[in-house]
């Protein structure tokens, strides 16, 4: 699920090395490390029965040793498995070998959302926009089957190279918030969680809404709204503070996406927004129209919220911040509490003082000018002549020997110029040749800067919304659009751009929009896969245009890797894209049975007897010889062995003991 990472040791992970090559179920082989977080570790890894690779997740040893801890991991990651959404990173597979819970995950080829951003840089609001629209629309799905991801931030949304988003870790989430104390270890959480996780109260879907919320203020703004020197005070801040609003950090945020953004983090749960669907309304809204006229009013906390206890923190360490802060806000100067209003007001006044000098001086200059061309000053008797300065900058123009300390070059503006490059005088009056004695100013139009920017994220936009996004530009480019069937992307969306998301483009280029056409709805009568191998089945049902789910596996008589359940029955009638999951035999269970006394039997009924218990069976002769009607004389092993192992009879001559003659044993030999 996370990117491929150099090998390397992970600090509190002494044993990662001890699954490095192993196999689980026969079936995955476990190749490197590539992430570990504070309850398990991410491994890359080969499925051999699917031929592709995976990702897997094992909890880590301290936590597998708390049997709730794996009963949990069990059924959350179970349930989580039965999400199936463009946006959440797929779960492949759940099982327990030995020891080793583990899941079975897609592997992503891409980054975490936060490295992203500190890739990117400053991000646009519209690619912040395109972003959090998907997250929400993960969290609408999860939330609807009854799912809270309790950790939602940056690091657990993944991006893809083709600009989509994915959100991982739901599974784990819900472990960690049981597991984990507020201490130093969950600083990289405690920027993002709500305030009823800080309180330690019940949760519901709104503090999935708030995170998101939080992850859109840090794209938006390129920080985080609440920093600190531990997780106490940040989420003391979280508690009782009200972030600055995110056009106050960055002017070119839009009203009405700010107000999403900032009714998302409402401290009160009440007056955040109820659903995800909710705030994926607005969203949708504002997509489409982004002078929409959103009302929310930005709450103000009372100190009374500073004092609210928490069970993930001990009240002696909020009354300590929260006393802190008061005292510091007593200790306060008056013109300090004047904040951005107060420093907008001095660069206004600022502003004025600068322009009334720059006025002053140029009175002055044009005053010295009228002055020393009344006397007569200002050159040779004829005037002089004007040059050539096209095609070179300003800079050089006025180096030049018969500009300089003669006439002087004003830009009066740009024009845009397919013949010269950014900077280059492409015109200028008067023109060369033309003799001047007075006015000995040459008015120039230089080269505009080549209108770059770089294409958006539009993938899974409707056709008109990314219209609509690349007219907004205002780069006159050239929109085409190009259908294309896909199994994926629902139809009516974009699919894939050319030049892809990311790439930089100029005024005026093409852009052409990959349009999905859907897959071709049609009835399939669905077949039996049961005694199918788990890779035919899947190949047979993708044939029939069905989507195979997570498979789950069991223990039973047939082998190995054998569809033994489907969800959908035989000759069901369904249609091309539904689901269908199978359960997959893991083979039968070892377990240990009587090993049968065949002492005196011949060699052929013992044979018999024990391959009719599941053993194999291997032949010895005492003292190396062999003997006509000869029977067991001994065996092994006694008492009790795993089906399917070998147990050794030893054949020998049949003693004459007192009352005996030739031997028949219960079995007629």
């Amino acid at each position: 699920m996370l990117r491929r990472s150099c090998s390397r040791t992970f600090k509190g992970d002494c044993v990662m090395d001890k699954y490095i090559g192993k196999m689980l179920d026969n079936r995955y082989e476990i190749i490197e490390l590539i992430g570990s977080g504070g309850m398990a570790n991410v491994y890359r890894a080969k499925c051999h029965r699917l031929n592709r690779m995976v990702a897997i997740k094992i909890l880590k040893a301290d936590m597998a040793e708390n049997e709730e801890i794996r009963r949990r991991f069990r059924d959350e990651s179970q349930a989580v498995a039965q999400l199936s959404h463009p946006n959440i990173v797929s779960i492949y597979d759940v099982s327990t070998s030995g020891d080793t819970e583990y899941i079975v995950m897609e592997l992503i080829d891409g980054i975490t959302l936060k490295q992203y951003m500190a890739r990117r840089g400053e991000m646009d609001w519209r690619e912040s926009l395109h972003f959090i629209i998907q997250i929400m629309r993960a969290l609408e799905h999860a939330h609807s089957r009854g799912i809270i991801h309790r950790d939602i931030k940056p690091q657990n949304i993944m991006v893809l190279r083709d600009g989509s988003v994915k959100v991982a870790d739901f599974g784990i989430a819900c472990l960690q918030n049981n597991a984990q104390t507020m201490t130093q270890d969950a600083l990289g959480s405690v920027h993002y969680i709500s305030p009823e996780q800080a309180r330690g109260e019940h949760i519901d879907a709104r503090s999935d809404i708030y995170s998101a919320g939080v992850v859109l203020y840090e794209m938006l703004t390129g920080r985080l709204p609440f920093e600190g020197d531990s997780a106490v005070s940040v989420a003391i801040q979280h508690l009782s503070s009200v972030p600055l609003a995110p056009s106050d950090i960055r002017e070119d945020v839009p009203k009405a996406l700010e107000l999403i953004c900032m009714k998302a983090m409402c401290a009160n749960i009440n007056k955040r927004y109820s659903t995800a669907t909710e705030m994926l309304e607005d969203l949708e809204s504002f997509r489409k129209n982004p002078n929409l006229d959103l009302e929310y009013i930005r709450e103000e906390l009372t100190e009374q919220e500073d004092t609210e206890p928490t069970r993930y923190i001990s009240k002696k360490e909020i009354h300590e911040a929260v006393q802190g802060k008061k005292e510091a806000a007593v200790k306060e100067e008056k013109p300090e509490k004047t904040g951005i209003a107060g420093t907008k007001n001095e660069k206004k006044r600022m502003a004025i003082l600068i322009g009334s000098f720059a006025a002053a001086l140029l009175a002055i200059f044009l005053i010295f000018t009228l002055i020393f061309d009344g006397f007569g000053g200002g050159g040779e008797k004829d005037g002089y002549k004007v040059p050539n300065i096209l095609g070179m900058t300003v800079e050089q123009a006025e180096n030049m020997s018969e500009i300089k300390g003669i006439f002087s070059i004003e830009v009066v503006g740009t024009k845009e110029s397919s013949k010269y490059t950014e900077g280059q005088i492409i015109s200028q009056d008067p023109t060369e040749g033309t003799m001047r004695k007075n006015n000995l100013t040459i008015q120039v139009y230089v080269c505009a800067k080549e209108e770059k920017a770089f294409m958006p994220t539009v993938t899974g936009s409707s056709e008109s919304d990314a219209k609509e996004l690349l007219s907004n530009m205002n780069m006159n480019l050239s929109v085409q659009v190009q259908p294309k069937s896909s199994d994926t992307v629902e139809k009516g969306l974009v699919i894939s751009t050319s030049p892809e998301a990311g790439s930089q483009i100029k005024k005026g280029n093409t852009v052409i929009l990959y349009i999905s056409t859907g897959r071709e709805i049609k009835p399939v009568t669905v077949i039996n896969f049961v005694g199918m191998t788990e890779e035919k089945a899947m190949t047979e049902a993708e044939k029939l245009g069905l989507v195979v789910g997570a498979s789950s596996s069991e223990y039973s008589d047939e082998p190995a890797g054998t569809v033994i359940r489907q969800s959908i029955s035989v000759s069901t009638e369904a249609k091309t894209g539904d689901n269908i999951y199978f359960t997959v035999s893991k083979g039968p269970e070892n377990k240990e049975i009587d090993v049968p006394n065949v002492v005196g039997a011949s060699e052929n009924a013992a044979r018999k007897l024990l391959e009719s218990y599941g053993f194999q069976v291997e032949v010895q002769w005492e003292n190396g010889e062999k003997v006509d009607n000869a029977v067991v004389k001994s065996y092994s092993p006694n008492g009790s062995a795993e089906s399917g192992s070998t147990v050794t009879i030893v054949l020998g001559t049949a003693s004459q003991g007192p009352g005996t003659s030739d031997h028949t044993d219960d079995m007629g030999n």
